[in-house]
């Protein structure tokens, strides 16, 4: 039990730490672009007057309540006692809606998309990097260039592919948007047919890109564990193949178990190429808006999402491979 105190003890200072190191990043460095969004607020208020005076009473005011015009250190402090209360502030870029609210209607189109996309693309990499490694001979060659076709192509690259064939030359699918522009949201079967119809290409290119990745690693791992001493061993001793094989694919799925959590994590930077490219209405498309206006609240309560997302889940994956690997369990008795 010492050893599990200790572990976990390092686990959570570390945590801390990195989040305090995050929360001080995310405030920085938004604020060192350098666009002024107060000018940008105060040129749209402000259009078609002419009294300069009257323009500057409107910056002001902005910059008041914004807090630009006070010290950085005094924003910071600001900032986390805001954060503490679950402000995340006013956008700039779309004043005055509430940071919050952006992210609240955002982040459910994110979830919807990325989430099943990754398992989708984790289950059946795996499932085809396993059987390339069991069965070998012809399955294996066909998979593996396959395999190494899809793991080098660039997000990007996928999304504009299926874009330009299924949308541009087959018209078979819209080509942006989370749904038809002309609909409000409802709940209606014409408008769930508008928004599954949208939904398809942003999902398949990001299935298609992770597929390749997860097949190789998978592939490379059982066949490192099919040729370890154990499973030699284990056939001597004439247990059946299919227990040993049983035993052979749990190891080889610890190392992929990290990167679907890793995946998970920061769904929702790698959202931001999809989400882009198909006009995606999620946390992607959010925070590319955001950098572009230097809407620097926005940018920060989305950076720091996806920050605090990744921590959590690292943080519960080195918990939980505390229990279930045995190499970790015997360093914790060791020490």
């Amino acid at each position: 039990m010492k050893g599990y105190r200790k572990y976990f003890g390092k686990k959570i200072l570390w945590f801390i730490i990195t989040f305090i190191a995050a929360v001080i990043l995310n405030f920085v460095l938004p604020r060192l672009m350098p666009a002024d969004p107060v000018s940008a607020i105060t040129g749209k208020m402000a259009s078609g007057m002419t009294d300069a005076t009257a323009v500057q009473e409107i910056y002001k005011r902005f910059e008041e309540e914004f807090g630009t015009n006070k010290p950085l250190i005094t924003q910071f402090f600001i900032f986390v006692r805001n954060l503490f209360r679950g402000d995340l502030g006013t956008s700039f870029s779309q004043y005055p809606r509430k940071v919050s609210d952006i992210i609240s209607s955002a982040i459910g189109w994110t979830v919807a998309l990325q989430l099943p996309a990754i398992l989708v693309g984790w289950l059946l990499g795996n499932i085809l990097g396993a059987l390339a490694a069991y069965i070998r001979k012809g399955f294996d060659k066909v998979l593996l260039p396959i395999a190494l076709f899809l793991s080098n192509v660039p997000a990007f690259g996928m999304a504009v592919t299926l874009l330009v064939i299924f949308a541009v030359k087959l018209k078979v699918a819209p080509i942006a948007g989370g749904y038809a522009f002309d609909m409000i949201p409802n709940m209606s079967w014409r408008f769930i047919k508008s928004v599954i119809s949208h939904y398809q290409l942003p999902f398949w290119s990001i299935v298609l890109v992770s597929i390749g990745g997860q097949a190789i690693g998978m592939r490379s791992m059982s066949i490192y564990e099919l040729n370890a001493d154990y499973v030699k061993y284990a056939r001597f001793l004439g247990i059946k193949d299919r227990k040993i094989v049983g035993y052979v694919f749990r190891n080889a799925m610890l190392p992929q178990v990290t990167g679907l959590a890793l995946s998970i994590g920061t769904m929702i930077g790698g959202a931001l190429v999809a989400e882009i490219i198909f006009s995606y209405p999620g946390l992607g498309s959010t925070m590319y808006s955001a950098v572009t206006a230097a809407d620097y609240p926005l940018i920060s309560a989305t950076t720091l999402i996806i920050t605090i997302m990744v921590l959590i889940v690292t943080f519960l994956l080195d918990i939980i491979y505390g229990f279930i690997d045995p190499r970790v369990k015997a360093a914790q008795f060791d020490a």
